[in-house]
């Protein structure tokens, strides 16, 4: 039987919080459907994460805070966030539905 497609851009119900859907996890590499529901970092929390991660708005707007300003984001948008560069996301649109790859550099 063949495996059941994957639609990216369809968003779990709407829920409290936001939803992290692992898609494929693999010798250290994580891929992740990311359902925001509107919410942003909570104040004063920052990523300061070990692994690079890529990330793509795939619906939706967003503005991710760097220590060196903000990066505003559309549908559409993909940069790579290096390890350790420390960022949050300072806000997103109700219906912003990401994709993140965390992977071993």
């Amino acid at each position: 039987m063949p495996p059941e497609p994957i639609n990216l851009l369809q968003a779990v119900p709407d829920a409290a919080a936001e939803q992290f859907v692992p898609l494929l996890r693999q010798d250290g590499l994580l891929l992740e459907q990311i359902v925001s529901h509107g919410k942003a970092s909570p104040e004063g929390f920052w990523y300061d994460q070990s692994k690079p991660e890529w990330v793509a708005l795939l619906r939706g707007t967003a503005r991710l805070e760097f220590d060196d300003g903000d990066r505003p984001l559309v549908a559409g948008d993909a940069l790579l966030i290096p390890a350790h560069c420390r960022h949050r996301v300072a806000e997103c649109s109700q219906d912003a539905i990401w994709l993140a790859l965390h992977f071993q550099a």
